[in-house]
């Protein structure tokens, strides 16, 4: 859907808290106690003014609250007036929600709305099989204690258990890495280039943080001030003593827990404008237009789970006449080394791009150069809600700092077969 009908967007970098593995550094907050403070954070900025709504959104569910979106707004102090709603998309849940703010927004009396997402990894809500549940519902309702006794009769062994949430798809019971392992093969992405491309991620990530990179976008959560995920000290040869992860067992796998990203708790925000929007935020803060935008949904029971962004790239590309040569900054989703680099390969394999993103394939060679330059995910981490808002705030940093005109490509890969992509110029 291209923006010229709408008043021109604005995305203007928001803060986040610092990331951490699960059960680690930030082990003790909640989705609501991770988000608070980046929102009261991004509140400050607007001297007393407010957004006219928010967008708020977390991957794994919390049987204590419905709107998350809500109840972080109220917890941050943020007032009562400010309309707030949650959204899910697996991990482009923060992109889609500034794409949908995007959309929403007007030049009258909708001019600015605060986007973000979260996930605590560490404080998943463990619940009852759905029989258990069945029954302890049922029981509860029994209004005599003889009722109550009758039904007790109604419990089976097999019934009583804890449903544990993992990190599957669904459909076909496998992980996101057991996906990847197979469209690996099928690219032929080996695992000295899996682990060559993650090395990459942390010393750009380590680079990024010594020279000062992250100061802005990253407040500090209690005593934590930075991501505790890049490695400084890893190195080719530690990456590839690790075991595979999710293929132990042909001898073949390629995935370890080195060149994916990891489980992740943190949270992240954005501010989305018009125009008029974007005067209430203070100067120093980086903004860039978004240019246009593209969702891609394909059949992965066919097509490997996280290629959607490959199908998506070229589509986006072609309506605005655009190679790859012609866009100064790449920011793609590292949920798996292997799917960057798979994605890249499709991008640049003329039939894939004829047959499934359905253009011609007349991009050029990938700028490979121009790629990640802070890290992505495998370093820094991907708590699964807060990777949109993560990676285009980012983004929209490197990008204002390049000449007028330059231009960026912002992906995201997400289960079900899906994915975001946002062109972004300056």
């Amino acid at each position: 859907m291209s923006m010229t009908s709408h008043p021109q967007i604005w995305l203007a970098a928001g803060v986040r808290s610092p990331f951490a593995r699960v059960d680690g550094a930030l082990a003790k907050l909640d989705a609501i106690a991770l988000s608070t403070p980046v929102v009261r954070h991004m509140m400050g900025q607007l001297n007393g003014a407010a957004p006219q709504f928010a967008v708020w959104g977390a991957v794994v569910p919390n049987l204590t609250w419905s709107n998350l979106a809500r109840e972080v707004m109220m917890e941050a102090d943020v007032s009562p007036s400010v309309t707030a709603f949650s959204t899910i998309m697996a991990c482009s849940t923060s992109m889609i929600g500034v794409i949908e703010a995007a959309g929403m927004l007007n030049d009258r009396n909708r001019t600015l709305a605060l986007v973000g997402g979260v996930e605590s990894m560490s404080r998943v809500q463990l619940g009852l099989t759905q029989p258990l549940s069945d029954w302890l519902r049922q029981f509860q309702r029994a209004r005599s204690l003889g009722q109550k006794v009758s039904h007790l009769s109604d419990l089976r062994l097999g019934d009583i258990g804890l449903y544990i949430p993992s990190v599957t798809n669904r459909v076909t019971g496998k992980s996101m890495g057991e996906h990847t392992e197979i469209t690996a093969k099928e690219w032929q992405i080996s695992r000295e280039e899996q682990d060559r491309h993650a090395l990459e991620s942390h010393q750009r990530a380590v680079a990024g943080w010594e020279r000062g990179f992250f100061d802005d976008l990253v407040i500090p959560i209690g005593d934590v001030r930075r991501d505790t995920l890049p490695r400084k000290e890893t190195s080719l040869e530690k990456l590839a003593r690790l075991p595979p992860a999710f293929d132990r067992t042909s001898g073949k796998g390629t995935l370890s827990a080195g060149n994916s990203s990891p489980l992740t708790d943190g949270a992240s925000s954005i501010w989305v404008a018009t125009g008029s929007g974007l005067a209430a935020l203070p100067a120093s803060v980086p903004r860039a237009k978004l240019v246009d935008w593209e969702i891609a949904s394909i059949d992965f029971r066919h097509e490997g789970l996280l290629m959607a962004p490959a199908f998506a790239i070229p589509r986006l590309l072609a309506r605005h006449g655009l190679t790859y040569d012609d866009i100064h900054l790449w920011e793609i989703h590292e949920a798996f080394a292997a799917q960057v680099l798979f994605h890249i390969k499709a991008l640049e394999d003329a039939q894939f791009v004829r047959e499934k993103a359905g253009e011609e394939p007349r991009f050029g060679q990938f700028p490979r150069e121009r790629l990640n330059p802070n890290g992505g995910s495998v370093a820094l981490g991907h708590p699964f809600g807060a990777t949109g808002a993560r990676i285009l705030s980012q983004a929209v940093k490197e990008l204002a700092a390049m000449p007028a005109g330059s231009r960026a490509i912002v992906s995201i890969c997400a289960d079900g077969g899906q994915g975001s992509v946002a062109l972004l110029e300056v």
